[in-house]
C-alpha cells in the first residue's frame, strides 16, 4: 500500500507547475516520495530474496535477482527510448525544446545520448530512480549476507558509507546528463535507506507484522515530523505566513541529508508501527493502491510516460486549471486501471494453478 501511494505521488510530482504537488509529502517535511520508494525496495528484496537465500540456495537466489535486474534494465530502457522519441517528435511537430528530463541527452545527439543512456552513463531527469534500484538490488546478497552476520554492524557499516558520501559529494558516480556529472541519487548515501528497508523487514517479521509500538518513540517521532512540517513547509506556495523556525537550507536530497533521513525514519516508525495503518491498508476500498505497489515496475513505468506527456501538455498549452484536471486524472486512471488489470490477471493465474495442481 504505502509503496503504491510513493508511486503515484511521484507521477504527480514529476510535473512541473502541477497543483496536486503543492500537497504531495514533500511539501509538509524534509523528505518524499522516493525515499519510500528506495527504503521498501530494501524491505521487499528481504521479503522476496532473503528468504529464498535460505529455502532454495545461493544460486537460484542468485539468478533470481539477476533476473530481476535484467527486467528493471529492460524497463529503464524502454522508458529512455520512448521518452527520447516521444520529445524529438514533440519538437518536430511544435519547434519547441525541452526545459527538463532528456534535453541534455538530445543536445549529445539522439544516438550519442541514447547510447550513454542505455550504458547508465547518462541519466536525465525523471528516469534516474531505476538505475539506483538496479544497482542497489545487485549488491543485495552482500547486504543479505552482512545482516545475516549481524543486523548492527551492518547498519554502521552502510551508516559510514552515507555518511562518507554526504562530507564528500565527490563520491559518486558519473552521470554526463548532469551539470555536476554525478548522479542524482547518489548511490553510495541512498544504499543506506535501502539496508534499513531490509533491517526492518526482519524486524516487522519477527513482530508479527508490526514494529514494536513504543509511546517514546511515538512521541519523539510525531515532534520531530511537527518540526519538520514547520521547517519544511511550502508556506509561500500555498499562500501562508512563514513559520520556518530556523533559517536554514533544505536539506540535500541527492546524499540523503541528516534531516531528510531522520524525517523519513520517523514517518516510517509511524506507519509501520501503528495497528490502525495496518487496518487501514488492508481496506477493500484501497485494493487498486495497494496493486500499484505489487506491480511497482509496471506501475512506475505507466507513471514516468503519463508524467512525460504532461510534462509537454503543460509546456505546449500552459498549464491552464481544466488541462491540469485531465492529466492528472487521466494519468491516475491509466496507473490504476493497469494496477487493477495486472492484479485480476495475476490472480487468475494463480487460481488455474492450483487448480492444475
Amino acid at each position: 500500500m504505502l509503496r503504491g501511494l510513493a508511486l503515484l505521488t511521484i507521477f504527480i510530482d514529476h510535473i512541473p507547475r502541477n497543483a496536486p504537488a503543492l500537497f504531495t509529502l514533500h511539501n509538509f517535511g524534509f523528505s518524499d516520495a522516493a525515499e519510500i520508494f528506495v527504503l521498501l525496495a530494501g524491505y521487499s528484496s528481504m521479503i522476496a530474496y532473503g528468504g529464498l537465500f535460505r529455502r532454495a540456495g545461493a544460486w537460484k537466489a542468485l539468478a533470481r535477482i539477476a533476473r530481476r535486474c535484467l527486467r528493471i534494465y529492460l524497463f529503464q530502457a524502454g522508458l529512455l527510448i520512448a521518452t527520447l522519441i516521444i520529445v524529438r517528435i514533440w519538437m518536430d511537430l511544435t519547434g519547441l525544446t525541452p526545459r527538463f528530463g532528456v534535453a541534455p541527452l538530445l543536445q549529445m545527439g539522439l544516438v550519442p545520448g541514447l547510447l550513454r543512456g542505455l550504458a547508465l552513463n547518462a541519466l536525465p531527469n525523471y528516469l534516474d530512480i531505476l538505475p539506483l534500484y538496479i544497482l542497489l538490488l545487485a549488491v543485495f546478497p552482500l547486504v543479505y549476507l552482512g545482516i545475516r552476520r549481524g543486523v548492527w554492524w551492518a547498519l554502521v557499516l552502510s551508516g559510514a558509507l552515507w555518511l562518507v558520501a554526504n562530507v564528500d559529494h565527490q563520491l559518486n558516480l558519473p552521470n554526463a546528463a548532469a551539470v555536476d556529472d554525478g548522479w542524482y541519487f547518489n548511490p553510495f548515501a541512498w544504499q543506506f535507506l535501502f539496508v534499513i528497508g531490509a533491517a526492518l523487514a526482519l524486524v516487522v517479521r519477527a513482530g508479527d507484522g508490526l514494529l514494536p509500538w513504543r509511546n517514546w518513540a511515538a512521541a519523539a517521532a510525531g515532534a520531530y515530523l511537527g518540526f519538520a512540517l514547520l521547517q519544511g513547509g511550502s508556506w509561500a506556495d500555498w499562500g501562508l505566513p512563514d513559520l520556518r523556525p530556523l533559517a536554514i537550507e533544505a536539506p540535500d536530497k541527492s546524499h540523503v541529508g541528516p534531516l531528510r533521513l531522520l524525517d523519513i525514519l520517523a514517518l516510517m516508525y509511524l506507519f509501520l508501527s501503528a495497528p490502525a495503518v495496518a487496518r487501514l491498508c488492508r481496506s477493500r476500498r484501497l485494493r487498486s493502491i495497494d496493486a500499484c505497489g505489487r506491480h511497482s515496475l509496471e506501475i512506475f513505468a505507466a507513471g514516468c510516460l503519463a508524467a512525460l506527456i504532461g510534462r509537454i501538455l503543460y509546456r505546449t498549452f500552459d498549464a491552464t486549471w481544466p488541462l491540469q484536471i485531465a492529466v492528472n486524472g487521466g494519468g491516475l486512471a491509466v496507473m490504476l486501471g493497469l494496477a487493477h488489470l495486472l492484479d485480476t490477471r495475476a490472480r487468475h493465474r494463480e487460481a488455474g494453478g492450483r487448480v492444475e495442481r
